[in-house]
């Protein structure tokens, strides 16, 4: 399943569920609990042989329930289980009292105390089914230094000890996929996971801000729910609805390609082999001499991702500088925006602007020119209109002329720090309880148009809620795309794959961008440097199908 599920989201199905008499509640956590124990198995096979000790902390709702039923699991395993309760026994929920008294027929549970705990013998698996979806809370101090990773030290000797959160590591915020800081007892503790198990599907909090670090390895446990499957709610080739949010996948990054980029692409053939100018043509507005090379970078990306042609429109003065770097892209003399209104004809299906132009009221002058054009009378949509770095810092003081003048065909790129400018209600620090989803939906909202917010934890949004997130994490972290000059590129790549006539929604052209940046840079390895991107792009291509 793709879909991202808030933690309101997953309780609606699971309350759905019951509702409708095809489950209980009892059976879903014995689902859970029986499902825990086999990813922990399939996880750490070493343990499936042999008696082995378990210290499970349960918390006061069900997924102190969940891990009752993992207590007992592990037990008819001939595991020694020593289990203990954060909470008051006689307030648990009705589901998790009944699996608290069917492990009382064969096992203790001791009530939370830090020297208790301390005090067992050191654990193989250390189980935390204290607190999963919904908290938000910071995390009672007591329970926070038990749970503090560091604490693991407490039991000397032996090999490490391996961590399985149900949910997630008790603290993290599922929504947003962060830790609520103490008031006024400065940072958090840290609660991570070797393994985390999710039931039914994936939480936003799994793969945004600190979520992908501590959950470790998640895995998905199917508990029998049945609600629509997210694959009918957001076919491929479409942005999602509304309320929904999904995980960026190399389905999602395929289908919205060029035909002669992907044969097996979702996007209709164009007559015969194709015209240069059936797959778009982009440009590319670069600053002044010495400041060419952003605009380069993004030009060549366009071209490298199916843009049938690419010009780089550069101030007079620059043109000797970029025609000694250029070839198959094609270079235009371009002095302002009474320039561009002019050069800017039918045949531009795509203009990229931001990368080296220069912040100011020039640069802002460019901006309004290239939202402003329309197709004339040979048909067709309107051209997109990519606006990165410069482009959006231009208007960092008047954030709205930029709203008031975007259009759905116009996909804002900022990076965090860029976001601030433009947002500065829903930059970092002023967000509280809203994800990073939240804010990204309310900025494509103010906007009006496509907002892809940049980090490991990139989030896309367009106007009405449809939200996807793509995370660079895990096997598919690339802490050296972290270079300077990747965001131009990735501008460029969005322009360009948004070239053709017959380009998939901008929305989905946007995903696709992102999922192929990442992966150049994963194919390409350490050592990257922005410019080695567009040339790692056929080698991605070479890979779908394979």
């Amino acid at each position: 399943m793709t879909e991202l599920l808030t933690s309101s989201q997953m309780r609606a199905v699971e309350l759905a569920e019951i509702e409708s008499g095809a489950v209980t509640g009892l059976h879903l956590m014995e689902r859970a609990g029986r499902g825990a124990v086999d990813a922990a198995l399939q996880k750490w096979p070493e343990l499936k042989q042999g008696t082995h000790r378990a210290l499970v902390l349960c918390g006061p709702g069900n997924n102190g329930g969940d891990g009752f039923v993992i207590a007992r699991r592990l037990a008819d395993r001939g595991w020694a289980v020593d289990v203990f309760l954060y909470g008051d026994v006689e307030t648990l929920p009705s589901d998790a009292r009944t699996n608290h008294d069917l492990w009382i027929e064969s096992g203790a549970v001791r009530p939370f105390a830090t020297t208790e705990i301390w005090g067992c013998e050191r654990p193989d698996l250390f189980v935390d089914a204290v607190f999963g979806t919904g908290l938000t809370r910071p995390l009672p101090d007591d329970l926070a230094a038990v749970l503090d990773v560091r604490m693991m030290d407490n039991w000397k000797g032996g090999q490490a000890i391996r961590r399985l959160a149900i949910d997630c590591p008790s603290g993290l915020n599922l929504d947003t996929g962060m830790i609520p800081a103490p008031e006024g007892h400065g940072a958090p503790k840290v609660n991570s996971a070797d393994l985390t198990v999710s039931f039914h599907g994936l939480k936003a909090g799994h793969r945004l801000g600190r979520g992908p670090t501590l959950c470790g390895n998640v895995r998905v446990v199917d508990i029998g729910l049945t609600g629509a499957d997210a694959s009918e709610r957001a076919m491929i080739g479409t942005a999602p609805d509304s309320e929904r949010a999904r995980l960026v996948t190399p389905e999602f990054a395929h289908n919205p390609l060029p035909h002669r980029i992907w044969p097996g692409a979702m996007i209709a053939k164009v007559k015969g082999q194709g015209h240069k100018y059936d797959y778009g043509h982009v440009a590319v507005c670069a600053g002044g001499p010495g400041r060419g090379g952003a605009a380069r970078m993004a030009a060549r990306a366009a071209l490298r991702s199916g843009a049938g042609l690419v010009t780089v429109l550069c101030p007079p003065d620059a043109l000797l500088e970029n025609a000694c770097h250029l070839d198959a892209i094609m270079l235009r003399a371009c002095a302002d925006a009474e320039a561009l209104a002019q050069i800017v004809d039918d045949r531009v299906t795509s203009i990229c602007l931001g990368p080296g132009l220069g912040v100011g009221a020039e640069t802002r002058a460019m901006v309004s020119a290239a939202l402003a054009h329309r197709r004339g009378e040979r048909g067709g949509r309107d051209p997109v209109v990519v606006l990165d770095a410069d482009a959006l810092t231009s208007f960092a003081e008047t954030p709205h002329a930029l709203f008031e003048q975007a259009h759905a065909r116009t996909v804002l790129t900022p990076h965090e720090g860029e976001f601030a400018r433009l947002f500065p209600d829903l930059a970092q620090s002023e967000r509280g309880q809203m994800s990073k989803i939240d804010v990204v939906r309310a900025a494509a909202d103010r906007a009006g148009c496509v907002v892809l917010l940049k980090g490991e934890d990139t989030v896309i949004a367009q106007p009405g809620g449809g939200a996807s997130v793509h995370s660079a994490t895990g096997d598919r972290g690339v802490p050296w795309l972290a270079t300077a000059g990747a965001g131009d590129v990735l501008a460029g790549m969005i322009a360009g794959l948004a070239a053709p006539e017959t380009a998939a929604d901008l929305f989905c052209v946007t995903e696709a961008a992102v999922w192929l940046h990442c992966e150049a840079a994963r194919l390409y390895g350490p050592g990257l440097i922005a410019e080695d991107l567009p040339d790692m792009l056929p080698k991605v291509f070479s890979t779908f199908g394979a």
